[in-house]
């Protein structure tokens, strides 16, 4: 069997799993038009990355994930993080430290910042990562300047991987991520804080800010 491709065998095993979350998820009522929290679905991650190494298989692969998805009737957008050509009406959308000059493929398709990296995982052997609050902060605040609509952290909150599961070779089992809550729960200040500050300051200007489309003026040489 070959994995993340234009394969029967996994894309058999792979719509069968999807499916029964898309299933659990409706039985608990946790899609949003039911009541619930939940107002994306995502299929796939990040294949965008490593299509090119399947070739054509690859594309027709991403392509039947998509369809495969949207027919599983979520009553929500599904998006395809670091796909740029995510095929309608899936929305591509941006993972990275910095997506203010992201522009997804359609003007139908709003600008969404689905992982905004506040730290990385740690590796042996490595300086612990640190990413500060204020490259942060700048970061968000331009992305919704140049007319983002949704943003995510990746990660809020920290954790920690079960037993000796980690998410690559020579990486640790700590999830902290330098993440605002800690892999402990606890709150990391200043990044936190600032944090905080920060999306108050966005909320008061939510008006201005989708009264219209934005425009960039240049303010001389």
């Amino acid at each position: 069997m070959q994995f993340r491709t234009e394969n029967e065998p996994f894309k058999n095993e792979m719509q069968k799993f999807t499916t029964k979350i898309v299933d659990m998820m409706k039985e608990e009522m946790l899609f949003y038009w039911q009541g619930g929290p939940i107002i994306l679905a995502q299929i796939e991650n990040e294949y965008g990355n490593i299509d090119s190494i399947y070739g054509k298989r690859g594309k027709e692969y991403m392509h039947w994930a998509a369809q495969m998805a949207v027919a599983l009737n979520t009553g929500v957008p599904w998006i395809m993080c670091q796909q740029d050509d995510a095929p309608d009406p899936v929305i591509n959308t941006c993972n990275g430290f910095y997506c203010d000059s992201f522009t997804p493929n359609s003007l139908k398709k709003p600008k969404m910042w689905t992982e905004n990296w506040s730290g990385w995982f740690q590796s042996f052997g490595d300086p612990q990562p640190h990413r500060p609050v204020e490259d942060v902060a700048f970061s968000v605040a331009r992305f919704f300047a140049k007319g983002g609509t949704f943003q995510n952290y990746y990660m809020y909150h920290g954790g920690t991987n079960f037993g000796r599961t980690a998410g690559g070779p020579f990486v640790t089992t700590t999830y902290d991520y330098d993440a605002p809550i800690d892999e402990y729960g606890i709150v990391r200040q200043p990044k936190w804080g600032h944090l905080k500050e920060l999306h108050q300051a966005i909320k008061i200007c939510e008006p201005a800010l989708t009264l219209e489309e934005t425009a960039e003026l240049p303010l001389g040489l």
